[in-house]
């Protein structure tokens, strides 16, 4: 099974989704999955990654996909989810008339960040954060993530600490899925029923 996950931003990105989704197709039963990121084109953040005429290109440059993953970040806002189903709409009427039901995208949003998930995977996270407010935080990159690469000394690792921490983080996918179920488990419930409905 071929996996492309299409970050708004490979920069950073990549090495934050690479390991995680990595561990979840490994969850759900595909440990053999090749997942890859999507590094060309390049989209220039968020609303790149939501231009129908941004995805629709990838869509019909990778055609040995089974399934496309666009993961962006949420950053506080309660219109991306429809945003993103419009998206999906649109971009599985394109598969289903190019190549019938043998692949399919996925939407996901982050709550609120992607460096969420990483941070879910940690175990010494500082006593005085509340997980609550991590995940209702616009802005946790900044005010949660870099704070705690920089205290791990990982800040000045790949991609400012992303793909050491995010390596850590995907051995402990079970912690990421129980504490980000608006976004980690939609997405694994969302892939999981395509593999069982294309067996």
């Amino acid at each position: 099974m071929n996996v492309l996950v299409i970050p708004e931003d490979f920069t950073n990105d990549q090495n934050a989704l690479q390991p995680i989704i990595e561990a979840m197709m490994a969850a759900i039963g595909k440990p053999k999955a090749k997942v890859k990121v999507c590094t060309d084109p390049r989209l220039g953040g968020v609303e790149q990654a939501l231009k129908w005429e941004k995805i629709q290109p990838i869509l019909d440059r990778y055609n040995m996909v089974d399934i496309f993953l666009l993961c962006v970040d949420r950053d506080g806002k309660s219109s991306r989810r429809s945003e993103l189903d419009h998206l999906t709409k649109k971009a599985q009427i394109f598969l289903t008339d190019k190549y019938q039901d043998r692949c399919k995208f996925i939407a996901e949003c982050a709550w609120q960040e992607l460096e969420v998930w990483i941070l879910a995977g940690q175990k010494d996270l500082p006593r005085d954060w509340s997980w609550k407010e991590i995940r209702a935080e616009p802005d946790p990159k900044e005010k949660y993530f870099e704070v705690y690469a920089k205290q791990r000394a990982k800040s000045q690792g790949v991609a400012g600490g992303r793909k050491l921490l995010a390596i850590e983080a995907a051995k402990r996918y079970d912690r990421i899925r129980q504490l980000c179920p608006e976004d980690i488990q939609e997405l694994e419930k969302n892939i999981r029923q395509w593999c069982e409905l294309s067996k």
